[in-house]
């Protein structure tokens, strides 16, 4: 057994009714889903709109490494502590996919003292809210096809179908296929293929939406195909969002649950953030924000990607004015962006700890440029050595003008992440935070994708595809000029290429595809080898995951 689950299989949960009120939510406002999972109520939610909002604080990390970084476990020590120093601070998280759980990754839920339970439901089917949503999605697909089938009076080209079907499972064999086969019954035969749920523009609205009445407006919005005239055509067209709007009613409200030491977590929608947007919903942030003092939320992989998200895109739509950024980093991950293998990072490489620290020091001049101050956060490992934590704190101090605090979350939990707490308060309470997106609306959306790649990859230029372009173009003509760009490229490097560690620059950023996502109002850029639908690895998480002799789950971490 690890050591994450037996701490988790040793803590006591508290009636998740007592989590709510310590942020006065009344049990009249929940739904319970069991003992320690809940729901909150729509009206309960909408009485919160009057209320003082709290102070907003993200977590984010260098780009993600196979030695580990912890920003997950890092969000969930940082309120933890914060709560220990007399703040009253609420949790903001996605919810995990079934793809990395018994792909990749395993369970997301934290580790070691440092985690929300209960640990078994929330990483598989929690409340059924992407099931939910796998569901609207595909009854989209559904509705589409019989259009076309009793008569496509829309007149639908069928070669210009854009809305594809979802799984919230990594099945490569999916990405391209054809349907309809079999004869006039089944439809017309046309091209087809499947995404990864979290990166459905279902999933988007849900979680940009700020209620059931935009949400419904949002689906209705979506463009689904287009005729022979290249005229676009909704899912409102096909009268499709009301019922789409119904599979998601319940999904739509928060789920409340609770870390190890007792703190509020709501945990709620769950886009991946290197094919989509990468931030939990915005209902669950705004309300999390009304019911506390601090809210520490997360956005998903390297800064480069779900913190450039947060900020342009869902910063932007909602009207949130982050106070400070936690950037993650750990000894042994830097290490590995000096050219250390993973066998080797155990031992001490000062040398290679300088070469690989040029990659957090990016991250930090890329968070400054919206605004926001920032503070490191050192994720201590018992491998590391004390020489290698000052050469980390001598660095941000002297060349990136940040203090790097080490963090004990994952062994000592909330006492560990007290000091992070404190400086993060003070860095709240300072008041030097401005937030600013790094681009305007107005600018053209080819510009867009440009000033990503150049001002936070590093990047000399991209190369947009023909085809990419001429969509921009598109779509610019359409109407969707002012929209904001949602990258989707490799998390593990700043570059198309996941080998490149460390800060490269004056790289190229291939772009082969862009996609409208009208409804949840941005324009996805794909680039480099990057896939919507990922695959599972060689040995995938699941072939270890089973139940035991005593009925309990294992290999979830």
């Amino acid at each position: 057994m690890s050591h994450d689950l037996a701490v988790a299989r040793a803590a006591t949960l508290q009636p998740i009714a007592a989590i709510a009120d310590k942020i006065g939510i009344p049990s009249s406002a929940l739904d319970p889903y069991g003992k320690h999972i809940a729901k909150l109520d729509e009206e309960f939610l909408a009485g919160l709109k009057d209320r003082p909002d709290g102070r907003l604080v993200l977590v984010t990390a260098i780009n993600p490494t196979p030695a580990g970084e912890g920003k997950t476990t890092t969000t969930i020590g940082l309120g933890d502590g914060l709560n220990r120093i007399g703040k009253r601070a609420v949790i903001a998280l996605r919810e995990p996919s079934l793809g990395p759980v018994f792909g990749t990754k395993g369970g997301a839920t934290g580790g070691g003292k440092a985690q929300v339970l209960p640990m078994e439901a929330i990483n598989l089917h929690f409340t059924g809210d992407f099931h939910a949503i796998t569901s609207a999605h595909n009854l989209l697909s559904a509705l589409i096809d019989n259009h076309i089938h009793w008569g496509n009076s829309l007149g639908f080209d069928t070669r210009r179908i854009v809305w594809r079907r979802v799984l919230d499972m990594n099945d490569r064999a999916l990405r391209q296929l054809v349907v309809g086969l079999g004869g006039a019954p089944n439809g017309f035969s046309r091209e087809d293929g499947f995404d990864i749920t979290v990166a459905s523009e279902v999933m988007a609205c849900f979680c940009l939406a700020d209620g059931l009445a935009d949400l419904e407006a949002r689906l209705a919005r979506i463009v689904v195909g287009y005729t022979r005239a290249k005229k676009p055509i909704t899912a409102g067209e096909l009268n499709a969002a009301g019922a789409m709007t119904v599979l998601l009613k319940d999904a739509i409200r928060p789920n409340l649950v609770q870390t190890i030491e007792g703190s509020p977590a709501l945990i709620h929608g769950g886009p991946f953030a290197n094919i989509a947007h990468g931030c939990n919903s915005v209902i669950a942030t705004r309300a999390a924000l009304k019911l506390g003092d601090y809210v520490v939320t997360e956005a998903g992989f390297g800064a480069d990607l779900g913190a450039e998200k947060f900020f342009d895109i869902k910063c932007r739509k909602a009207g949130l004015k982050p106070e400070a950024v936690v950037l993650v980093a750990t000894v042994r991950a830097l290490k590995m962006n000096g050219g250390v293998a993973k066998a080797d990072l155990a031992r001490e490489n000062l040398d290679a700890l300088s070469k690989g620290i040029v990659n957090l020091g990016r991250h930090v001049k890329n968070l400054r440029s919206f605004g926001v101050p920032v503070i490191v956060a050192i994720n201590h490992f018992t491998t590391d050595s004390e020489a290698e934590h000052a050469l980390i704190a001598r660095i941000c101090a002297d060349d990136y003008g940040v203090e790097a605090v080490q963090c004990r979350h994952w062994a000592d939990g909330a006492a560990g992440a007290e000091e992070l707490a404190r400086k993060v308060v003070a860095l709240c309470e300072g008041g030097t935070a401005a937030f600013k997106p790094i681009y305007p609306d107005v600018m053209p959306l080819a510009d867009k994708i440009r000033t990503i790649a150049t001002s936070i990859y590093g990047a000399a230029d991209v190369a947009i595809s023909s085809k990419a372009a001429a969509d921009l173009q598109a779509f610019e003509a359409a109407g969707y000029g002012n929209l904001p760009i949602c990258m989707a490229k490799t998390q593990y490097s700043f570059s198309a290429d996941p080998t490149l560690l460390g800060a490269p620059s004056g790289h190229v950023v291939p772009v082969r595809e862009v996609r409208l996502s009208a409804g949840a109002g941005f324009v996805v850029a794909i680039c480099g080898d990057i896939m919507t639908m990922p695959g599972l690895p060689r040995l995938p998480a699941a072939e270890a995951i089973h139940i035991n002799a005593e009925g309990q789950i294992e290999g979830l971490f």
